[in-house]
C-alpha cells in the first residue's frame, strides 16, 4: 500500500523526520520503503490560463494560445491538444524549464510561428504513464504559481508491504492510528458532516447469512452532475497511492477506502431493479465483471444481486452492467463487511485481483460502514452536487465484543522484562484497547473491533513490546526449563534415513511441488492430479504425483553437462485427488543412471542395473525390521520385465524399476534410467536389537543344484524351502543361476546352500540328511523343482 506523507501528517504530525517516522515503523514491524512523489522535479512550470486560441496559419492539427501564465506575462504558444479552450488553466512550461527527462524548453518557431513555451500534459510532467491532452487544474487555481506548489509535490510516498494479520493499516487512518500509539500522540480526524437526507429515496437489502456478510449500508445520491470532474487534489493523492482515476463517484469509493480503509462500490442506480440481497452464487450463474470478463459461479461465490441477477461478486469486483457511466445522475454507494471467510479464494478461483479484496481477505472493521457512506456522500454532493437520501443499514448495529485476558507475569516471563502495570495499561490504551482490572496482576482486554490479529494472550504481550521497544530489552540468555527430548527407539529421523543413503553415494535433490501435464501423464496416469489456478509456467501447471519428474528432470540438467553418472534422491510430498479430496503423501524417491562406479583402473565400467539399486533400497529397508520383500508387479511408468512392488509385512511400500521405454521416448529421453519410490511412513519404522545366543556348535552347509521353470523366482524357492523343514535351517541363499538361450523357454538352473545349526547340540548326520530330503519333496509338489543330476 502506497500512503502521501503529506496526507498521513494531516492526521498526525509527530516533529520527526520522514526517515525517523519510517524507522519507527520499520522496528514496530510495518516494513516500508520511502518513495519522492514525483520521481523527477520540474522547474520553471506554472500555472497558466488560457486566454484566447486562434487557427494555426499552417497547420490545421495546431493551434496558437494565448495565455496568462501570470508575473511571466501572456507568451503565445503554440499547442496542439484537443482539449485546449479558452479559460483552461494547465501546467505552462516557460523559456528555460527543465522537464522529466531532460527535456529543456526554449523558445521555438512551429511551422513558421514563435511559441514561447509548451502547455504540459500529465506525462510530460512526469505525473503519468500516458495522458491525453492537457492536464487540467481546478478552477481555484492559482495563476502563475509554481505547479510543484500547487500540487504540493514535494512530499515523500510510504510504500509499505503489510503482513496478512495487519489489515488495520491499511489506510491512512490506519497508519495514523498507529504513528499515533508510537509516538503518543492525539490523532486528528477529519470531521465527517452528515449529509442532509432529501426524500425517501433507498433501495430494502436483505443479507441471507450474517456469517458471510455482517452488515451493509448503502444511499442513494440523486440529481448528481455527469460533467463534474474529480477535484486536482483528489487526483494526486489517488496517483500517489498508485490507483488511477476513472470517473469521479468511483474516484471518490477509492478516496474513501484509502482514507478510511472501508471498501466501498457506486452502483447506477437506474441500472438496480427491485431491492438488493446478499447471497451465495447458485451453480451456473454467470457475471460479466468490470474488467470485461464474464465468469461462471458456483456456491462458493458471495454475491450482491437485485431481482434481475448478479450485480457484482461481493468484496472482489462489481459488475458491468450496473457500473456508472458519463450519463450517471443517481448513484447508490454501497459500504458492506463481508467476512475474510466469505471471500477467501474468489480472486484465485477467478484469476482477479483488486484493492477492495485485498483488504477484505485481511479483515475490516465491522464499525466503519456508516462512517464510510457519510464521507462518500459529503464529497459526492461536494464534487458533483445531488442531494442524499437515508442511509439503508441492515445486519448487525453493533460488531461482536472480543475480550482477552492478559497476565502480567506472563508477559514478565515471556519478555524477561520488568514492565511495570501502569505502563502496560497506558501503552495499552494508544491502541484504542480498553483494560479492565481482575484479580491482582491480571486485566480482561476489550479489542477494538478493527484488530482482527488480537486475540489471544501472546498477541497483546507482543503490542506490549512493540510499542515499549525491542530496541530497550537487552540481550541476555533466556533462562528457559526445557525438557529434554526422548527420541523414540522406534523411529528414525528423516535425517538418519538420508543419511544413510548419501553414505551410499546418492546426493539429495529439492524441486519444487509442481510438474507439468506431459511428464504426469507419463509417470502416474492412474492418478488425478490438481490442477493450480495461477500456475508460475506452463511446466508447472500441476500438483506433482510423484516425485520422478523433478528427479528426471534434475537429471537431464546434469546430463546435458556432461555428467552423466548420478545417482539423485528427493524427500517430499505427492499430491492427488481422491473422492473430492486432496491426498498427500511423504515419500523418498531416487534416480541411478551412467556406470555402477566411476571410472577407474580396479574394476571394468559396468551400467548400473535393477539389482544395484535393490541393494540400496534394500539397505534403507533392512533397519525397519520386518520381512522386507520385492515382487515382479507391473507400474505404468516402469519397465514391465524390470519392475517389483516393495513390500515390508505384506503392506505395499514403494516401487522400484527401470523406466519404460514409452514413457522414455514419450519424454524424449536418450536412455531408461533406474527409479525407485519409498512411502516415508514404512521408512521411519525401526527394528529394535534383540539379543540372540550364539551357537557354540558346529554348522552344517548343503548344496543343492535344482532344475525349475524359469518362471520361478529366487524369492520363492527360499520361501518354500524355509517352510519346509524347522528351526534348524538358519539360512538359504541363491549363489549361482544359470539359463540356456532366450529361445529355449524349458527352464533354468539354480543353485543354493542351506545352513543347518542348533543353539543348544550337533545336528547329527541324519537328522540334516532328513531335513534335505523334506525341502526337495517340497520343492518337487510346490515348484516343479528337481535335483539335477
Amino acid at each position: 500500500m502506497k500512503v502521501s506523507e503529506n496526507w498521513l501528517r494531516e492526521w498526525v504530525n509527530p516533529q520527526a523526520t520522514t526517515q525517523q517516522i519510517a524507522e519507527k515503523l520499520v522496528m514496530a514491524g510495518l516494513e516500508l520503503e520511502i518513495e519522492p512523489a514525483v520521481a523527477e522535479p520540474s522547474h520553471k512550470v506554472v500555472v497558466g490560463r488560457i486566454v484566447s486560441i486562434a487557427p494555426h496559419p499552417n497547420a490545421e492539427r495546431l493551434r496558437v494560445c494565448t495565455v496568462d501564465a501570470g508575473a511571466a506575462g501572456a507568451p503565445t504558444i503554440v499547442c496542439g491538444a484537443a482539449n485546449a479552450r479558452v479559460g483552461l488553466l494547465a501546467p505552462v512550461a516557460l523559456p528555460g524549464a527543465r522537464l522529466p527527462g531532460g527535456v529543456e524548453i526554449e523558445v521555438g518557431e512551429l511551422r513558421g510561428v514563435e511559441s514561447r513555451g509548451m502547455l504540459c500534459s500529465a506525462k510530460e510532467l512526469g505525473l503519468a504513464e500516458k495522458s491525453e491532452g492537457l492536464m487540467e487544474l481546478d478552477a481555484d487555481a492559482r495563476v502563475g504559481q509554481p505547479i510543484e506548489q500547487h500540487l504540493a509535490l514535494a512530499d515523500n510516498i510510504l510504500n509499505l508491504e503489510l503482513t496478512p494479520n495487519r489489515g488495520d493499516c491499511l489506510s491512512v487512518q490506519g497508519l495514523a492510528r498507529e504513528i499515533s500509539a508510537l509516538y503518543g500522540l492525539p490523532l486528528s480526524r477529519p470531521r465527517i458532516k452528515p449529509a442532509v437526507v432529501v426524500g425517501e429515496r433507498r433501495f430494502s437489502v436483505e443479507i441471507e447469512n450474517l456469517a458471510d456478510c455482517s452488515n451493509f449500508a448503502g444511499r442513494v445520491v440523486v440529481g448528481l452532475n455527469p460533467k463534474a470532474r474529480t477535484p486536482t487534489f483528489m487526483r494526486e493523492r489517488l496517483r500517489r497511492s498508485g490507483i488511477r482515476c476513472i470517473h469521479p463517484l468511483v474516484d471518490i469509493t477509492n478516496y474513501v477506502m484509502i482514507e478510511l480503509g472501508q471498501p466501498m462500490h457506486a452502483y447506477d442506480a437506474d441500472k438496480l431493479s427491485g431491492s438488493l440481497r446478499v447471497r451465495r452464487a447458485r451453480t451456473g450463474e454467470k457475471l460479466t465483471l468490470l474488467n470485461d470478463v464474464e465468469v461462471t459461479l458456483d456456491q462458493a461465490e458471495l454475491l450482491v444481486t437485485d431481482e434481475r441477477g448478479p450485480l457484482g461478486l461481493a468484496g472482489a469486483m462489481g459488475g458491468a452492467a450496473s457500473a456508472v457511466s458519463a450519463t450517471t445522475t443517481r448513484v447508490f454507494f454501497e459500504a458492506a463487511c463481508f467476512s475474510m471467510q466469505a471471500v477467501a479464494g474468489v480472486g484465485r478461483r477467478h484469476k482477479i485481483t483488486s484493492d477492495a479484496l485485498y483488504r477484505f481477505e485481511r479483515g475490516v472493521d465491522p464499525d466503519l460502514q456508516r462512517a464510510a457512506l457519510e464521507r462518500a456522500s459529503e464529497l459526492a454532493i461536494q464534487i458533483c452536487g445531488g442531494e442524499a437520501g437515508p442511509i439503508t443499514h441492515v445486519g448487525r448495529t453493533q460488531p461482536e465484543p472480543v475480550s482477552v485476558r492478559l497476565r502480567r507475569a506472563r508477559l514478565v516471563q515471556l519478555t524477561g522484562q520488568d514492565i511495570q502495570p501502569r505502563e502496560i495499561e497506558s501503552l495499552l490504551s494508544r491502541l484504542g484497547i480498553t483494560l479492565v482490572h481482575g484479580d491482582v496482576g491480571t486485566w480482561t482486554a476489550k479489542i477494538p473491533s478493527y484488530r482482527y490479529d488480537l486475540r489471544i494472550e501472546a498477541d497483546l504481550i507482543e503490542e506490549v513490546v512493540r510499542l515499549y521497544g525491542y530496541e530497550r530489552i537487552p540481550a541476555r540468555p533466556y533462562a528457559a526449563q526445557l525438557a529434554p527430548s526422548r527420541p523414540s527407539e522406534t523411529r528414525r529421523g528423516s535425517a538418519q534415513v538420508m543419511d544413510a543413503l548419501v553414505a551410499r553415494g546418492w546426493q539429495e535433490v529439492v524441486n519444487l511441488a509442481f510438474e507439468e501435464q506431459r511428464m504426469h501423464e507419463a509417470l502416474s496416469p492412474q492418478l488425478t492430479a490438481i490442477a493450480l489456478d495461477n500456475p508460475i509456467a506452463e511446466t508447472h501447471s500441476l500438483m506433482r504425483t510423484s516425485l520422478w519428474g523433478g528427479l528426471i528432470a534434475a537429471w537431464l540438467h546434469n546430463r546435458a553437462r556432461q555428467v552423466t553418472r548420478v545417482r539423485l534422491f528427493e524427500s517430499g510430498v505427492c499430491f492427488h485427488e481422491a473422492d473430492g479430496r486432496v491426498v498427500e503423501n511423504p515419500r523418498l524417491s531416487g534416480i541411478a543412471a551412467g556406470t555402477v562406479a566411476s571410472r577407474q583402473w580396479g574394476q571394468p565400467a559396468r551400467a548400473v542395473d535393477f539389482f544395484d539399486v535393490k541393494a540400496d533400497v534394500a539397505s534403507l529397508l533392512e533397519a525397519c525390521g520386518g520381512d522386507v520383500r520385492f515382487e515382479a508387479a507391473e507400474h505404468p511408468a516402469l519397465h514391465p520385465g524390470q519392475s517389483a512392488r516393495v513390500l515390508v509385512d505384506g503392506q505395499p511400500a514403494g516401487w522400484l524399476g527401470r523406466l519404460h521405454p514409452r514413457v522414455a521416448k514419450a519424454l524424449d529421453l536418450a536412455e531408461q534410467p533406474l527409479l525407485f519410490e519409498l512411502e516415508w511412513a514404512v521408512l521411519r519404522q525401526a527394528r529394535m536389537p534383540v539379543l540372540a545366543v550364539l551357537s557354540e556348535f558346529p554348522s552344517s552347509r548343503r548344496d543343492l543344484s535344482l532344475q525349475m521353470p524359469r518362471e520361478v523366482s529366487a524369492q520363492v524357492l527360499c520361501d518354500v524351502a524355509r517352510d519346509s523343514t524347522g528351526a534348524h535351517l538358519q539360512r538359504v541363499n541363491v549363489f549361482d543361476v544359470y539359463r540356456a538361450a532366450e529361445a529355449d523357454q524349458t527352464g533354468k538352473s539354480v543353485s543354493v546352500e542351506l545352513h543347518f545349526q542348533d543353539a543348544s547340540r550337533t545336528l547329527t548326520l541324519e537328522e540334516v540328511d532328513a531335513s534335505i530330503e523334506e525341502i526337495k519333496r517340497s520343492l518337487q509338489e510346490r515348484l516343479g523343482a528337481v535335483v539335477r543330476a
